[in-house]
């Protein structure tokens, strides 16, 4: 038995291993197409990507013609390296240090030398091409934007990186890739599928025709077109109404979730990120470290919410049982909350939960948040379930939306003040700014949108998203999914009666469109930085955040202007004109966009940012940007 127990193990060693030669030999080429390469080119064939509209079916990004001139260094003969250069207007430097980075990908692949020409510079290299051996003409297509606004929301396209090339095999050097916005997030439908060519050559290195027909050829396939859920004439409106100002824009439809716009300024023109310029103007626009037009502050830029943040004060204040509609605190130009404490507030006299809002009362939300944490026998463990409420409306967390980047925001908890506080009793005394947005709260203002959006939808709200539709494809189910907050449905009826009445006599009454009943909160955050080493108090941030109508409301929005004083000042006025715009077309208080698109606040960040800022004093996040 044992004697005849090797040969059988060798006889079927040996079987497997000759069927293995002959299905790679017989049955399967495609070692054979590698172990040939030598004597094969491969052409690619790239798609055009997919056009991408706004949510009525209006061509935001489509595509137009470039031609990139591709090198395969090995291929290269004797050519007359002046004229070449002469040609496409290059140095010699320049020539050698694409030729040296083009053997280091490699010396027998194509890889590209130089992108984007033009189709006059193309028409006159294609003219010479014959004397350039081992140079071809490689066709591709590059975005042609037919809207100035929205450079945010769609990214750009660029080359692939080294890195990008080792980590995803669909990539080859010269590649075009999009980073940022939609371009990144839905890469892989907009791209399409490459096509590829295998092409005979003869020992004198000549193309003869298709590599066995063709049989391992592939077609190209064009990228998908989506649908964005903004409107583009609503981006392009609250663009214009931020320019010479900075800050963010954020417009939700509460019913679904679609973001409506998505404004950060400053912001530039998408189109000069194309062409032969592109590199140059992109690096201008990465070293403005002042103005920084590629920070998408309506994603990134987190802020005390300051007086907005009340209508989640009042709201757990009612859920906790802790006040109803008719509590009442008296309010003397603020209140004292301990001793040698005093919160400040414009206000006076006795305040309930409808006047505290429309009036913005701090002296009543100090005590609600007071009453809040009081409620349970251990600090931190009231701060914890205070803490869990106001997560509940998607804030201090990652929000889960289709766009490449993001910040959680911060919400404390009981954790948090044990570190700040280590060894020492704290209690809701020493953090009742929070009642008012000013203490360790900080939401970027896209949550701020999506509060609103929450309140407006009476304790619910949906994800928010810049997809509405996938041609052939379904968006993400994640986008349909409803989130309740811990916030009893019953509770929100009289806080919404609050903010209506802002626009009717209080903060915002000013601010009234007739015929729209919009509901909305004014809001003013203490703004910090480090100047030079020292602190130094800079201009208040105005903070707007509304919904309309106030029945089955169609927008929510959330407006910040850096260094824009009171709520009511600029970042109301923007909200009102936007709402307006969105729900009717048109603006019927011109009187308010007069003086919003000739608003500048560039002397009020002259004042301060033409000497070196080291920090803004805003408590930190150590979580990453990714959302």
């Amino acid at each position: 038995m044992r004697k005849a127990l090797l040969p059988l193990i060798i006889i079927i060693a040996t079987s497997l291993l000759l069927i293995r030669i002959f299905y790679l030999q017989v049955v399967n080429d495609t070692f054979k197409l590698q172990s040939e390469n030598n004597a094969i080119k491969i052409k690619y064939d790239y798609p055009e990507r997919g056009y991408i509209y706004d949510r009525y079916g209006k061509l935001l990004v489509a595509n137009q013609p470039s031609y990139d001139i591709m090198v395969i260094p090995r291929e290269i003969k004797q050519i007359d390296t002046a004229e070449f250069c002469m040609l496409l207007n290059i140095t010699k430097e320049f020539f050698d240090e694409r030729m040296a980075k083009a053997k280091v990908y490699s010396p027998r692949l194509p890889s590209v030398f130089l992108p984007q020409l033009n189709k006059l510079e193309y028409a006159a290299f294609q003219e010479k091409i014959r004397k350039f051996e081992g140079f071809y003409i490689q066709k591709r297509s590059l975005r042609d934007y037919q809207v100035s606004a929205g450079a945010n929301v769609f990214g750009f396209i660029r080359q692939v990186s080294e890195k990008e090339v080792a980590k995803n095999p669909y990539y080859n050097s010269g590649d075009l890739i999009g980073k940022q916005g939609v371009e990144e997030s839905y890469e892989k439908i907009l791209r399409g599928i490459k096509g590829v060519k295998y092409i005979q050559k003869d020992k004198y290195n000549r193309e003869i025709g298709s590599y066995k027909e063709g049989k391992y050829d592939t077609i190209a396939v064009q990228g998908e077109d989506i649908n964005l859920s903004i409107s583009a004439d609503l981006q392009k409106y609250g663009e214009e109404l931020m320019i010479n100002k900075r800050g963010g824009i954020v417009a939700i439809e509460p019913s679904t979730g679609e973001i409506l716009a998505l404004v950060t300024a400053p912001s530039y023109d998408p189109a000069i990120l194309v062409g032969r310029q592109r590199s140059k103007n992109y690096t201008k626009l990465y070293n403005d470290s002042i103005a920084k037009p590629l920070y998408d502050r309506g994603l990134l830029a987190e802020y005390p919410p300051g007086s907005p943040f009340k209508i989640l004060t009042g709201l757990i204040g009612l859920q906790e049982k802790v006040i109803n509609e008719q509590t009442t605190f008296m309010c003397n130009h603020g209140f004292s909350y301990a001793r040698g404490r005093f919160m400040k507030c414009h206000g006076s006299g006795p305040h309930q939960l409808h006047n505290g809002i429309y009036n913005s009362c701090n002296a009543y939300f100090g005590n609600v948040y007071m009453k809040i944490i009081n409620k349970y026998v251990r600090p931190e463990s009231a701060v914890n379930i205070w803490s869990d409420h106001v997560k509940s409306f998607g804030l201090g967390q990652f929000m889960g939306y289709d766009l490449p980047t993001g910040k959680k925001g911060k919400v404390p908890t009981g954790k948090t003040y044990n570190r700040m506080y280590p060894g020492w009793h704290w209690d809701s005394k020493t953090i009742v700014s929070n009642a008012i947005g000013q203490g360790e709260v900080l939401m970027t203002p896209i949550q701020l949108a999506n509060m609103m959006a929450t309140v407006a939808n009476r304790g619910y709200y949906y994800t928010p998203h810049i997809i509405k539709k996938i041609k052939g494809e379904q968006i993400d189910p994640k986008f349909k999914i409803k989130h309740q907050t811990t916030i009893d449905r019953k509770y929100y009826e009289p806080m919404i009666s609050g903010l209506f009445d802002v626009y009717n006599f209080g903060t915002a009454s000013a601010l009234r469109v007739e015929g729209i009943d919009i509901c909305g909160k004014t809001g003013t955050a203490e703004n910090y930085a480090k100047i030079n080493g020292k602190r130094t108090k800079l201009q208040d941030h105005s903070i707007f955040v509304a919904f309309a109508p106030k029945d089955r409301p169609k927008i929510a929005i959330a407006v910040l202007v850096e260094n824009g004083h009171f709520g009511a000042q600029n970042a109301g006025p923007i909200a009102s004109l936007m709402i307006e715009k969105y729900l009717r077309g048109k603006i019927t208080r011109t009187d308010l966009e007069t003086k919003m698109l000739n608003k500048s606040l560039q002397g009020e960040y002259d004042k301060y940012f033409k000497t070196k800022v080291d920090s803004l004093l805003i408590p930190k996040t150590e979580e990453s940007t990714e959302n």
